[in-house]
């Protein structure tokens, strides 16, 4: 399997920004971390090996960067409004740095995205699929967080709404909603076992709302045994992105 470590520079960010690839052909899918952050968990955690017949095979390729999650939702003793002034520049690296790039890596100048996470990986790949569904097509969320309210310490400000799925996508009409409808497809995946509370129940909120609203969508609930972990998460993915892109 082809496995590159690239660095790149964002200015928003104000540092150089790790990205692990893996591939030489296929649909782009980038794959956002848990609350760990790394570039390399997705590697470490088996969920390289276990896509590895979708890389191999050249339905694939698998680009992933690492966040700035404890910056922005998981460091609860910064300043709220700091905090998600990060997100908000960790969103302009990958829009503006970072898409541009692996366009380019694919030799394709429009080129569409496909987005996956999970736990928190899974809010960065519905955020970005509902923000911006022009360039994200299709978004494989496993067991995430989607009412970030739970992270901003009671901050309340445009800048924490439109950051927060189930607050906007409940108000979401006109021009912005006929985009989401006509351009993206959210697939949301929980397990009912443990560790999962809290996931599930968003889970459900979200998928109830893109309901209501017209959006594309499957929500796909696994079983009692089904934990909040890597094994299940391996599981899934390799389901899903079998299903959309073998």
């Amino acid at each position: 399997m082809r496995r590159r470590h690239e660095l790149l520079h964002s200015a928003d960010m104000g540092r150089p920004v790790h990205l692990w690839c893996f591939g030489h052909w296929g649909m782009p899918v980038l794959a956002f971390p848990t609350a760990a952050g790394f570039a390399h968990e997705w590697d470490r955690q088996g969920m390289v090996e276990a896509l590895a017949e979708l890389i191999d095979g050249a339905r694939i390729k698998l680009y992933c960067p690492e966040s700035n999650v404890a910056e922005a939702w998981t460091r609860r003793d910064s300043d709220p409004a700091w905090r998600i002034s990060r997100h908000q520049a960790y969103e302009r690296f990958v829009i503006n740095v970072l898409v541009p790039w692996i366009r380019t890596d694919c030799h394709s100048p429009s080129i569409r995205i496909a987005t996956a996470g999970a736990s928190l990986g899974a809010f960065y790949a519905a955020n970005f699929a509902l923000k911006f569904p022009e360039l994200f097509h299709w978004a494989l969320c496993m067991s995430g967080r989607y009412e970030m309210s739970h992270f901003t310490s009671g901050l309340v400000s445009s800048d924490v709404y439109f950051n927060n799925p189930m607050a906007y996508v409940a108000n979401l009409e006109g021009e912005h909603l006929r985009r989401v409808r006509d351009n993206t497809h959210l697939v949301l995946v929980c397990g009912q076992g443990p560790w999962e509370e809290g996931c599930i129940e968003e889970t459900h909120a979200l998928a109830d709302l893109l309901a209501r609203k017209g959006i594309s969508h499957e929500r796909d609930i696994w079983g009692h045994d089904v934990s909040h972990d890597w094994p299940w998460w391996r599981r899934q993915a390799l389901y899903h992105l079998r299903r959309r892109f073998g």
